[in-house]
């Protein structure tokens, strides 16, 4: 026999036969250690917890917000390489036209 329980999460479920809304941490194989009085339980892994599900949201809504960020600093980007362009080009046209009215 084997001599310690599951850890994971889903595994403590398959063994009990759990749904998904019971707790899982009142059904972890716990074993005595010594006297018989002290017991040890396997920290259970992949356990949902609302710290979790805080954190969760908490990092979608940075990569939102960074994605939106991005967007923002894109347009402005654009707007002034447009700018840019625009001046270079009527001081373009300015030059050819000096150079045109050397000529004649």
């Amino acid at each position: 026999p084997r001599r310690l329980g599951p850890k994971r999460a889903s595994n403590i479920r398959k063994l009990f036969g759990l749904e998904k809304k019971d707790d899982v941490r009142q059904f972890v194989v716990r074993r005595q250690i010594g006297d018989k009085k002290k017991t040890k339980a396997p920290k259970i892994q992949r356990l949902i917890t609302p710290q979790l599900l805080q954190r969760k949201r908490y990092f979608k809504a940075l990569t939102r917000k960074r994605m939106e960020a991005g967007k923002e600093m894109k347009a402005e980007y654009q707007k002034r390489v447009a700018e840019y362009r625009q001046q270079q080009k009527e001081a373009r046209a300015a030059e050819v036209a000096k150079k045109k009215k050397e000529k004649k």
